[in-house]
């Protein structure tokens, strides 16, 4: 593998481009979009509306296919549990995952235009191989589960509907893979942004449905629990809409698709506005869901008793008429092939990252046969385990949330280290403040994890051990951010000196070769060794404890 430098720009008397650590030629060029075209060394200012909508419109696609790709399966079966179990009382927590999807997501697309470097390569670099092992196997696990999760929602929307479920379930795969190997990184997109727009199809059975307003808006701003719920069942579901709305491939997706689509960081504004519109979706969809879960259940006998998502349809069926629930399902269905599709290019993003393979969607399948490879496998494998009689659908589909809640707490903290590394992100490293809120979400997630690894293992814990692990993880957190605090007061501005931000949008990686051997300091390999152990432990008992309810035990 060879570190390339970016073509020469063909502006009138160009300065020359600083080699960066881009680790693949097709990442170097024009950005070609599903709306719109930048040419490569683009310096123009964007003067006026009508510019800066023209930009904005050639930049849409990351942001907005990785939070729609994130309302998927799983996510239907979530959201909709939550409004047919409890009503609107749980919306309150989409609102206050939004700065969490917020930031979270704005670090990896920061990644991916400063360096040019997938996540999985970065962590590889940046922190040796073992780890990098580590994040590309739980990525590659993690991912793999939830494509069956994609074709089990396949499987539900089609059911449905009546259409035959082997066959489709081989087509929906056929038409991702196709969709992906044409060579066309804009033929792809254009495919990716017309399929969210199938996610808008919740909004018209929202007004059919149409819930209280009033309620929703009151729920949606003011906390609150289910009343005469269970604490313990109703942590659990909290920590499962955690799960799908804030999923570890979404941060190897962005950072590698933006790289894939060329973006610079002189166009990050426009990336920011394309995540926000892309979270804005995802809410408006979540939302939509909860709600016209909760009024076509209410005051019927299946208030309180998910199933699954096609249960979902016939409610919506017996509330509203047929047209509501065919609805459904064709959005549910959307959200498979979509989801399906994101999940998979990140799996094939990241191992072509780290194995130096050629990996790009501006390339045909001949110039990129493993990484079409890779995708098309982990699609098929997926499709075939699905459509295999007596597969314990709905348990793969627990356990992919499960781990998925497990392990985010890894991807986030190596998140955080990245984006304070000085040599990575020069004058893009995170400020204070991004840090300190940075820091409690990973806190927070760590406490779910517990708590949902230890519901998982004891499903008759009580709402006092909930509790208790809540007030642990509470102090110990607070000790650990005290700490960390003392640390950077005694040694760490000292030495780093404040961040200078001049000329930040013209900076980009070095070549990785280039690069300083990154310092890990005893207290971060405790610290890490410490995570990694507690997460690969609780991995291996969930996965345990899915197998044996599996066999009946």
């Amino acid at each position: 593998m060879t570190d390339t430098a970016l073509i020469e720009s063909t502006a009138p008397t160009p300065a020359p481009e600083p080699r960066t650590a881009v680790l693949d030629d097709a990442h170097v060029g024009d950005i070609r979009g599903a709306l719109g075209t930048i040419k490569q060394g683009d310096t123009a200012p964007r003067n006026g509306i009508p510019a800066k909508l023209k930009t904005l419109l050639a930049i849409i696609g990351p942001g907005l296919i990785v939070m729609v790709g994130d309302n998927d399966a799983g996510a239907f079966a979530t959201y909709g549990q939550a409004g047919q179990n409890y009503g609107t009382r749980l919306l309150w927590t989409l609102l206050l995952l939004v700065p969490v999807l917020y930031v979270n997501q704005e670090m990896v697309l920061r990644l991916g235009a400063v360096t040019g470097v997938g996540h999985a390569r970065l962590i590889l670099e940046r922190f040796g191989k073992f780890w990098g092992a580590f994040s590309v196997i739980d990525l590659f696990l993690l991912n793999a589960l939830t494509i069956v999760t994609e074709f089990i929602g396949v499987i539900l929307a089609v059911g449905y509907l009546g259409l035959p479920k082997t066959v489709s379930v081989l087509v929906a795969a056929a038409v991702v893979i196709a969709a992906a190997s044409t060579g066309s990184f804009r033929r792809f997109e254009r495919t990716a942004v017309f399929l969210c727009l199938g996610s808008l199809l919740l909004v018209p059975i929202y007004f059919i449905i149409h819930p209280g307003a009033g309620t929703m808006a009151h729920d949606f701003v003011v906390p609150g629990m289910p009343h005469g719920s269970q604490l313990s069942d109703v942590m659990l579901l909290i920590i499962a809409i955690v799960g799908t709305t804030v999923a570890p491939w979404q941060l190897f997706f962005q950072q590698s698709y933006v790289i894939d689509k060329r973006i610079t960081p002189r166009f990050m504004r426009y990336e920011k506005a394309d995540l926000w519109l892309g979270i804005v979706i995802v809410i408006v969809g979540a939302a939509a869901m909860m709600g016209f879960a909760a009024a076509a259940f209410t005051g019927t006998s299946g208030y309180g008793n998910f199933d699954d998502a096609a249960g979902i349809a016939h409610g919506l069926e017996a509330s509203a008429g047929k047209v509501a629930g065919v609805l459904f399902a064709v959005a549910l269905l959307d959200a498979s092939i979509i989801g399906a599709s994101a999940v998979s290019l990140s799996t094939a993003y990241a191992l072509g990252d780290v194995l130096g393979l050629k990996h790009s969607l501006h390339r045909g399948v001949a110039g990129a046969k493993a990484f079409y490879a890779i995708f098309a496998g982990v699609i098929l494998a997926a499709a075939v385990i699905v459509v295999i009689p007596g597969s314990p659908l709905g348990l793969l589909t627990e356990g992919v949330q499960t781990l998925a809640g497990v392990l985010l707490p890894s991807a986030s903290v190596f998140l955080l280290l990245l984006c304070n590394d000085r040599t990575v992100l020069g004058p893009w490293v995170n400020g204070r403040a991004m840090n300190v809120f940075t820091s409690v979400v990973v806190a927070v997630l760590v406490t779910l994890s517990v708590i949902l690894t230890a519901a998982v293992l004891f499903p008759g814990i009580t709402t006092t051990a909930i509790l208790d692990i809540m007030a642990v993880c509470g102090v110990a957190g607070i000790l650990a951010l005290g700490y960390a605090e003392l640390r950077r007061r005694r040694k760490g501005w000292a030495l780093a000196g404040p961040v200078d931000r001049t000329g930040k949008h013209d900076w980009r990686m070095p070549p990785l070769g280039q690069l300083p051997k990154p310092v890990i300091s005893t207290g971060r390999k405790v610290g890490l060794s410490a995570l990694r152990t507690y997460l690969l432990v609780a991995m291996v008992l969930v996965i345990v404890r899915i197998v044996q309810l599996a066999l009946g035990h």
